[in-house]
């Protein structure tokens, strides 16, 4: 059985700390936690060393991985054909491994200016398929052109204009669609905001999550946010504290794509903004939808096939556009 990127980055994760002190790797994550909560949502953690680098891989880089492969396998139909990828602010390539699993042929460029987290980049793909190249960049330098161009986990490092910035290099670089990722927190959810409104500033056309280029109807104090299921490895468990073997890494996100390049658009349906509630001969679903709204949606078992459907609906998969079966 083929092994999942998710096991394979566990193992590559493995094999970097054999021989390495776990307890070790848990002081230097409890310091850059310590340091990135000291320092606000503006300041990075800053990963001075090898380990460092080597602790905050294996405490966030397989939720990250979670996360993006997420997004995109629910995006990839809509963005269409892509042959190279670069990723901004990428470190460790988390969102690399993504986009080489979606898109085996692509070439991934990683850019950064961390070199440790680079190096340790390249050791993990160092027995994987594919072309991903790690380079050396720093904010504000030109951005070469690629089909799609990722931004993950990076916007909450930054300063508002630096976050702008960062933005609007990406959609000058991108002649097929950007991707921005960020923790699926109110904060989160507010920076995906901002850089959704610049890319339809841009002329871009957002296809996932959102099924429309309105205003978002979701208010606080609630928020648009998803969820992946990340397995904990032993070391996982370890550096997180907690006897669990699995945890849900909560997500939000944007994907735009330039006006023509693909004929792909989302269809007219809504999306699942949360988990479907199942209850006998009902299911109860939280539905953004293509005319700005979002709301409730209770599909019942007289409804034959939705109802079928939205028993096996998952939080962020699309619904179809006859949603209205039951009223609305």
């Amino acid at each position: 059985m083929q092994r999942t990127p998710d096991l394979r980055l566990r193992d590559a994760l493995d094999a970097e700390t054999a021989g390495v002190s776990s307890a070790s790797l848990v002081v230097s994550v409890d310091r850059l936690i310590g340091r990135y909560r000291a320092g606000g949502a503006a300041s990075a953690p800053i990963l001075a060393s090898a380990m460092d680098v080597l602790a905050y891989a294996n405490y966030r880089m397989p939720a990250t991985l979670a996360a993006c492969r997420n997004v995109l396998w629910h995006s990839a139909s809509r963005i269409g054909e892509v042959t190279s990828v670069v990723d901004l602010g990428g470190g460790t390539g988390a969102m690399a491994w993504a986009a080489a699993e979606e898109w085996p042929d692509a070439s991934v460029t990683v850019l950064d200016q961390a070199g440790e987290a680079m190096a340790l980049g390249r050791r993990l793909r160092s027995a994987e398929p594919g072309s991903v190249e790690f380079r050396t960049w720093q904010a504000g330098s030109p951005v070469p052109a690629a089909d799609l161009v990722t931004i993950s986990y990076v916007l909450s490092e930054l300063r508002d204009a630096d976050r702008s910035s960062i933005v609007l290099s990406a959609i000058r670089a991108a002649t097929r669609g950007v991707v921005i990722v960020e923790p699926g927190t109110p904060d989160g959810h507010r920076r995906v905001l901002a850089a959704r409104a610049l890319l339809l500033e841009a002329g871009l056309r957002v296809v996932t999550p959102c099924p429309h280029q309105l205003a978002c109807p979701i208010a606080a104090p609630d928020w648009c946010h998803f969820s992946a299921r990340v397995e904990r490895s032993a070391m996982h468990r370890r550096l997180k504290g907690g006897d669990l073997g699995h945890e849900d890494e909560k997500f939000s996100y944007v994907v735009a794509v330039v006006d023509g390049s693909t004929d792909l658009y989302a269809a007219d349906g809504s999306r699942v903004i949360r988990h479907p509630m199942k209850r006998k001969g009902l299911v109860e679903l939280q539905l953004c939808r293509p005319d700005g709204s979002a709301g409730r949606q209770i599909v019942t078992k007289k409804a034959g096939v939705a109802y079928r459907t939205a028993r096996d609906v998952r939080w962020g998969d699309d619904w179809p556009a006859d949603d209205r079966v039951n009223g609305g």
